[in-house]
């Protein structure tokens, strides 16, 4: 019995109970064809649910359907219609003008044809002694970096020197504070 059939069944059992609940001796008289009727129906749509195969899918739409056992509802059918997507629009007419671009469509990553934008950013960098590193987190104003660097400079446990470095499709240092000295390796380090 697929859910469809289990549903119109339900119905009309409660249909069927309903008129239990109201018989008396006057209505059962002049109520005797609905009953029998409802009573009927219900008996022809349990007919139906046996007579019918059990269901393959777990799909409402497919139940007899062919099986995919990697779907979530076994329908291959459905999984199919999944995975191929939304449905692109049909290309333009043979007779429209020629000059005028296609219309972009959206894609679940966006718009077509446009390339993602590199992100403009300003990178605080510290010098520990061998090489710079990242000292926080990178910033999307200029003026936040070098506030944060400032307060860096001014701290208690400052580093040797700072710098900022502008991040746009290639790394470019603007500005560096103090100056980066080599210390020299000790022959526990190597």
């Amino acid at each position: 019995m697929n859910h469809a059939q289990l549903i119109a069944l339900g119905r009309a059992l409660r249909v069927a109970g309903e008129h239990g609940q109201r018989l008396d001796d006057n209505a059962a008289a002049a109520n005797a064809g609905e009953i029998r009727q409802d009573l009927e129906r219900a008996f022809a749509l349990l007919e139906e649910a046996v007579s019918t195969p059990n269901p393959i899918t777990r799909c409402r739409e497919h139940p007899n359907g062919p099986v995919d056992p990697d779907a979530f509802d076994g329908c291959l059918l459905c999984e199919t219609r999944r995975r191929s997507g939304p449905l692109t629009p049909p290309p333009h007419s043979l007779g429209a003008d020629d000059d005028v671009p296609p219309t972009r469509t959206l894609s679940q990553h966006g718009i077509r044809a446009d390339q993602p934008q590199p992100q403009k950013r300003w990178i605080p960098e510290m010098w520990n002694g061998q090489s710079w590193q990242m000292c926080g987190m990178p910033r999307q104003s200029e003026r936040d970096a070098e506030q944060y660097l400032e307060q860096l400079r001014h701290s208690s446990d400052a580093a040797a020197a700072y710098r900022l470095v502008y991040a746009f499709t290639d790394h470019q240092v603007l500005r560096v504070w103090g100056t980066p000295a080599l210390t020299p390796r000790q022959p526990s380090d190597l």
